[in-house]
């Protein structure tokens, strides 16, 4: 008796996404439990207020009483974490179910709420692993976001509230490519980040935000018998657009615009689908010049990006440096 394979495949499939739900839903009813150990722990506290020291011998003695029958998930240190996540969290029914324990216990590191409202909402929406979330944050992904839109957008994208319309919303400047492993101080080749990009695709897509598909590498491209290559090309549904890449390990010229336009136009000329919105030319360099992006562009631009790379993950203080840098730069063209 012959069986079709993908029939085998779909119980396969039924099986592993069985075994994911149950696994998520036994992390949510412990997340959810340590919530409301969380709101009796402060409950309590509240009681014997007016004793300056309370709250830690409370957490100290209910540690001793629990910890050896349950576990290092009732250690003092936990408990304080229980504590702080109701407090962090006073609605239970907010907690999302997408997010296991170690994702909210990263989340508590963030002090600024509507930093953390942001990677709550995209951790959620875009499934991201513990691991995937808290590169994000590393990377300064909000505050990358924040140099282009402004706070209330960037929110309201993550919450799905609009949807994003302009490739500003999307695109980020500087993008981080930390994961590729190539050393800042080391010497490579044009070829060689796109190797690393390709070799690190799913990081890559990760970086690149909401809606990315991987369409080709190195696109020949074929004008009255001269043959030009695209290094990347993806597509953004959400944009409906093609985006296209061009990587240059110098510091941008007017040159490197030009020829970026020319792809463009190639592709919102013969590629592009009636309904399909301008496609995107984004400059990946590593080292770009305001004042020739400016000039070499028309003032009406919104498809021609330039974008610098960072191969290290930058400090928050390096970030809040290149806001100020950025700001200053649009109030004297104001």
């Amino acid at each position: 008796m012959n069986l079709s394979n993908n029939l085998i495949s779909e119980i396969k499939t039924l099986i592993a996404s069985a075994k994911e739900g149950a696994i998520r839903s036994v992390d949510h009813h412990r997340t959810v439990m340590y919530w409301h150990i969380g709101e009796r722990i402060f409950n309590e506290e509240q009681q014997g207020k007016d004793r300056a020291d309370y709250g830690n011998y409370l957490i100290k003695y209910l540690s001793e009483q629990l910890q050896p029958e349950y576990g290092s998930g009732f250690s003092y240190r936990n408990l304080h974490w229980y504590r702080q996540f109701y407090r962090t969290f006073p609605i239970v029914n907010s907690l999302r179910s997408q997010l296991s324990w170690t994702h909210y216990r990263i989340l508590l590191r963030i002090d600024n709420e509507d930093k953390r409202e942001y990677y709550i909402a995209e951790a959620a929406k875009n499934n991201w692993s513990v691991r995937q979330m808290e590169r994000q944050i590393n990377s300064q992904l909000f505050e990358r976001l924040l140099l282009s839109n402004d706070k209330e957008s960037v929110l309201a994208v993550a919450r799905n509230e609009v949807i994003p319309s302009h490739p500003s919303e999307i695109i980020k400047d500087p993008m981080v490519l930390e994961f590729l492993g190539l050393k800042r101080e080391s010497a490579y080749y044009e070829k060689d980040l796109e190797q690393a990009i390709i070799t690190n695709l799913q990081d890559f897509l990760l970086e690149l935000g909401n809606g990315f598909s991987f369409v080709s590498r190195q696109k020949r491209i074929h004008l009255d018998g001269d043959d030009f290559f695209v290094d990347l090309v993806f597509y953004n549904r959400i944009l409906q657009a093609f985006v296209i890449f061009e990587i240059k390990t110098h510091k941008l010229t007017h040159d490197d615009l030009g020829q970026l336009q020319m792809y463009v136009n190639y592709f919102d000329r013969i590629e592009k689908l009636e309904h399909e919105k301008p496609t995107i030319g984004i400059l990946l360099c590593a080292d770009k010049n305001n004042a020739v992006v400016k000039f070499s562009l028309p003032e009406n631009n919104t498809t021609i990006l330039a974008s610098q790379y960072e191969l290290i993950l930058p400090t928050e203080k390096q970030l809040l440096d290149e806001i100020r840098k950025e700001i200053e730069i649009l109030n004297k063209n104001d």
